[in-house]
């Protein structure tokens, strides 16, 4: 199964610049979506049916043009789960998970640290997810948790962690946190397979960052350690420039 996630910063902006077409080119058999920033009756849902996407699912924050996610798919799930069940998250529709046989894949927007209520957001986020993975994985141990997780976990992940290092994204106690979520049984897919620098899945729209490649990976295929033996490739699609964001890619058995 090949599965892309992508933070597309306005689904309806990214199909003005060539989303579908690109789709498409990639072909991947489930596609996870976070900050759609749309609500489910603003999208014509026709236009991924057409590309092979026909089963399709929206999970919007009550705050119209705000965050966000969704999971399009060629085949259709055994299950969807909209949020988590948590009040203090769901309201922002940040989670959204579909089981396909013994497999789960959620697409997930994990909160930025703007200022300091967000970032106190943020971290109780962090908090509760993580209890809300612990006991999912009881039920769903074979879990790939997709998406843009708003933190680099080294400075291998960032091109200037000195400067960096007292931002929301990088700050020790966000680091500490993907680390252990990490310790707890989930694998970096990308670092699986690829040790090298210069890697990133974000860039400021400022001072010319993204043709500098001055980034940052933010964006994560985390997968359960017991699916580690059917791990096939997991790559950075740096080509899509319909966001801020580019792609990711995860292959498995």
């Amino acid at each position: 199964m090949k599965i892309v996630s992508y933070n597309v910063n306005g689904i309806r902006a990214a199909l003005k610049k060539g989303f579908i077409e690109w789709l498409q080119s990639v072909d991947p058999d489930v596609i996870c979506l976070q900050e759609i920033k749309a609500q489910e009756d603003q999208l014509d849902l026709s236009v991924f049916a057409d590309a092979g996407y026909a089963h399709n699912f929206w999970y919007s924050a009550q705050k119209k043009g705000y965050s966000g996610v969704a999971i399009l798919s060629k085949t259709k799930p055994d299950h969807i789960e909209f949020g988590t069940g948590i009040e203090t998250m769901d309201f922002e529709g940040r989670n959204l998970r579909a089981d396909f046989g013994d497999l789960s894949i959620m697409s997930m927007y994990l909160p930025s640290g703007t200022n300091m209520a967000r970032l106190d957001f943020k971290l109780n986020y962090m908090a509760e997810i993580q209890g809300y993975f612990n006991e999912l994985r009881k039920k769903r141990p074979n879990l790939i948790v997709l998406g843009d997780y708003n933190i680099c976990h080294e400075a291998i992940d960032i091109h200037d962690p000195v400067r960096n290092k007292n931002v929301s994204g990088f700050l020790p106690v966000e680091r500490e946190w993907i680390g252990n979520l990490m310790k707890s049984g989930f694998i970096d897919s990308f670092r699986h397979f690829n040790k090298e620098p210069d890697n990133y899945t974000w860039w400021s729209y400022r001072a010319n960052a993204r043709n500098n490649n001055k980034g940052w990976r933010l964006d994560y295929g985390m997968v359960a350690e017991p699916l580690k033996g059917r791990l096939k490739r997991s790559v950075i699609l740096s080509e899509a420039k319909h966001s801020d964001h580019c792609p990711i890619l995860v292959e498995v058995d």
